[in-house]
């Protein structure tokens, strides 16, 4: 189903992304940021289910900024290298490869923005500071928190694990508080319980916060 193509950001860097393009006319676009693991064979699925609801779907592949061609799995070896190059990635530079993609997804009307671990943290850095999106749903993004003073400009929904190793309650409550507008579900999961490649997968958890996910972007994208 999918297809991959070039992205051109605002500073001259040209990346890779995965685009899945649904089989009728698209309801609408959707930028899906990838987790530290790269635009791997999970992410592209993701890209694909979502097309498979109707939307143009593009993973722009942040990674290929300090190393092309970025695929990694779910193991200790892998977590650790997906944090080396996170870390030398800004949330600047991946807002500027999702302003890029954004470029394209418009083609297909309104758009929407999902992102998941650290792609959970730039969908909602996204939310508060790109403009030209429609709706953003971050997924247990672990910076989330350190920014939960950033106003979203758009309507947002963020789904986390209530067995979060990573991410507190008390950092969900403090999203809360600071941004009572924004729709926030925690689910009895840990870490990454969307990926059904991680140990982590909570298959229930999973179905419901996509189905939620799903009616707010018919709501908000189309």
């Amino acid at each position: 189903m999918g297809t991959q193509i070039e992205l051109t950001a605002s500073d001259g860097v040209t990346i890779s992304a995965y685009r899945a393009d649904p089989a009728g006319k698209p309801r609408g676009g959707l930028i899906v940021c990838q987790e530290i693991f790269g635009v791997n064979v999970h992410i592209r699925s993701v890209c694909d289910r979502y097309a498979q609801e109707g939307y143009l779907a593009i993973a722009p592949a942040f990674f290929d900024r300090v190393q092309p061609g970025v695929e990694l799995g779910y193991e200790p070896d892998d977590i650790a290298k997906g944090r080396e190059l996170m870390q030398k990635v800004s949330i600047d530079n991946a807002l500027k490869d999702v302003a890029a993609a954004l470029a394209i997804a418009s083609e297909a009307g309104k758009v929407g923005i999902v992102g998941y671990c650290w792609g959970g943290t730039v969908a909602w850095a996204a939310a508060g500071r790109l403009d030209g999106l429609s709706a953003a749903i971050p997924y247990y993004g672990g910076g989330i928190a350190g920014m939960a003073d950033k106003k979203p400009r758009i309507p947002t929904m963020a789904h986390f694990g209530e067995k979060d190793h990573a991410i507190p309650m008390t950092d969900v409550e403090k999203v809360r508080a600071a941004q009572p507008e924004v729709i926030v579900h925690t689910y009895a999961a840990g870490h990454g319980f969307n990926c059904d490649m991680r140990g982590s997968y909570d298959k229930p958890s999973a179905d419901l916060a996509l189905s939620r996910s799903l009616e707010f972007l018919r709501q908000h994208v189309g």
